[in-house]
C-alpha cells in the first residue's frame, strides 16, 4: 500500500512539474512575442522619425548657410489671396496678419508719392522684398520703376496690369538680383479669370559684410 501511495506521489508530483513547465514555455514564448512586437515596432517609429524630412525656416526647400537670411514669399491669387512675406521664420505680411492690400506689398501704399519717398528713405544694406497683389503697375510711374530698378530689379520696367511679380534685392546693391519672378497677365494663359497664377519664389539672403 505504502508502495502504491508513494508511486501515485511521484506521478502527481511529475504532473504538476511538466503542467509547470509547459506553462513557463508558453508564457515565456508569448514574452519573447510581446518584447519582440515592442522592439519591432519601436524601430518602425525611429525610422519613420529619422526619414521624415527636416523642416528649414519658413518651410523652404534646403537650409541657408551660415551668415545668410532665409525667406520665402508669394504673390497674391487674383484679388482675392493676399501675398505673403516670410523672412528667417517670422512672417512679415499675409492675409491672415491682415497686413497687405492691393498694390505692390512693401509696406501699405497705394499711392505712388509716398511710395516715392520711402523708396527715397532706404537705407543702404536694407535688403527689400515686394509682391504684387491685385494690380501693382497701374500707379507706378517712370521714377518709382527706376528706384525700384536700382534696388537689383530688372522686370520692374516690364510691370504691367494685374501681372503677378515677386522680388528680393536691396538698397546699394551692385549688380542685379537673382531673386526675382515675373509672370505677365494673359487672357489665354491666366490660370484665374483676370490675373495669372500665384508666383513664389523662395532662397537665402547673403548678409551684408564690413
Amino acid at each position: 500500500m505504502r508502495i502504491a501511495g508513494a508511486a501515485k506521489l511521484i506521478v502527481v508530483i511529475a504532473i504538476f512539474l511538466l503542467t509547470f513547465y509547459v506553462i513557463s514555455q508558453v508564457f515565456e514564448i508569448k514574452m519573447e512575442a510581446n518584447l519582440g512586437h515592442i522592439f519591432a515596432r519601436s524601430a518602425l517609429d525611429a525610422a519613420a522619425r529619422s526619414t521624415k524630412p527636416p523642416r528649414y525656416k519658413c518651410g523652404i526647400s534646403k537650409a541657408c548657410p551660415e551668415k545668410h537670411f532665409a525667406f520665402k514669399m508669394a504673390s497674391g491669387a487674383a484679388n482675392v489671396v493676399g501675398p505673403k512675406i516670410c523672412v528667417e521664420d517670422n512672417v512679415l505680411m499675409s492675409g491672415v496678419k491682415n497686413n497687405v492690400g492691393r498694390g505692390i506689398n512693401v509696406a501699405l501704399v497705394n499711392d505712388v508719392a509716398p511710395f516715392i519717398e520711402f523708396l527715397k528713405s532706404i537705407q543702404d544694406g536694407t535688403i527689400v522684398l515686394m509682391g504684387t497683389y491685385d494690380d501693382g503697375a497701374t500707379k507706378l510711374n517712370e521714377e518709382a520703376r527706376k528706384l525700384i530698378a536700382e534696388l537689383g530689379s530688372t522686370s520692374i520696367t516690364n510691370l504691367a496690369f494685374r501681372d503677378n511679380w515677386v522680388f528680393c534685392g536691396g538698397k546699394g546693391i551692385k549688380t542685379k538680383s537673382p531673386f526675382e519672378q515675373h509672370i505677365k497677365n494673359n487672357k489665354d494663359t491666366n490660370k484665374y479669370e483676370g490675373w495669372p497664377e500665384v508666383v513664389e519664389m523662395e532662397g537665402c539672403i547673403p548678409q551684408k559684410q564690413d
